[in-house]
């Protein structure tokens, strides 16, 4: 049985590490609400994006000449997967939790005999994956050390994503990421970069239902528009998925600090329940050694 020393120190070292978890997640509650703004504001120009690319997909998709990001390469053999996690850890599950839908994809693929290349953005995820995928990881990015996550680091991705694409390494990119639905709930998606995946223009949908149908004109040409649109799509969706990312990052992680706090508490009073019992035992202890001593003599 532990002496009362060791209780004690053990109980002020549980004591440390709820000020610890206290303090992150007091961090983590005020990073989440600048992450959380940012994620939000980046989502209607995604979507208006995605809005005007359907637009023009739907004019120029059937024309010869179309670009190999909205059609592919006519093949489905090589698939990179740009699985975007977590610098750091102490976030519950949220790591974790894309990787799992990541090596879930990924060995799917590759029962069906296709070939996996991985790029990871963020230290956890290559960590996570290097067991069993360590062979398919082909690149890592890490921003360790970055404060703030700019436009400029989804561009630089995107452009490296393009340089692979024109050099044939790969057929089809998928986009892995967490979507920030609340403080407790974040949802592990999976978004195809290439070949791009437009939705039906709201114009067409319009037409469709007996409505009068926008008609737009665009300059240079329908062509060139939606190759600058697509390039420059890639870019968007990567900063959208990193501005995502942070934010379920700082939400799972506000989260999970505030169970650790809540644990500890509920450990220091179990414990110091034991330690009060403890000391009231060896104090009766003494007391019966002393009256047993006297009605001895």
């Amino acid at each position: 049985m532990a002496s009362l020393k060791d209780m004690r120190n053990r109980i002020a070292s549980v004591k440390a590490t709820r000020k610890i978890t206290k303090a992150m997640q007091m961090v983590a509650a005020a990073k989440l609400r600048r992450a959380q703004e940012a994620a939000t504001a980046a989502r209607p120009y995604a979507e208006r994006m995605a809005e005007v690319l359907g637009s023009l997909a739907s004019k120029v998709a059937d024309k010869t000449g179309a670009s190999p990001l909205l059609v592919g390469t006519g093949k489905d053999q090589v698939h990179l997967l740009i699985v975007m996690t977590a610098e750091r850890g102490l976030c519950g599950g949220f790591n974790s939790n894309i990787a799992k839908l990541a090596r879930a994809d990924a060995n799917r693929l590759i029962a069906n005999g296709k070939t996996v290349k991985i790029l990871t953005v963020g230290r956890k995820g290559a960590d996570n994956l290097r067991r069993d995928l360590g062979r398919n990881i082909v690149e890592r990015k890490d921003f360790q050390g970055v404060r703030q996550l700019t436009f400029s680091h989804a561009e630089g991705l995107g452009k490296r994503v393009l340089e692979m694409f024109e050099a044939g390494e790969f057929d089809v990119a998928t986009l892995y990421f967490s979507e920030f639905k609340s403080v407790i709930a974040q949802k592990p998606t999976a978004l195809q970069l290439i070949p791009a995946t437009v939705s039906e223009a709201p114009g067409a949908a319009a037409a469709t239902k007996g409505g009068a149908a926008a008609v737009h004109e665009y300059e240079p040409s329908e062509e060139e528009v939606l190759g600058f649109l697509l390039s420059r799509n890639i870019s968007t969706q990567i900063f959208r998925g990193l501005l995502e990312n942070s934010a379920s990052f700082y939400g799972s992680q506000m989260t999970a600090m505030d169970n650790a706090t809540r644990n500890a508490g509920d450990m220091i009073n179990k414990l110091t329940i034991k330690y009060n019992r403890q000391r009231q035992a060896n104090i009766t202890k003494e007391l019966i050694e002393i009256i047993s001593g006297a009605e001895a003599v």
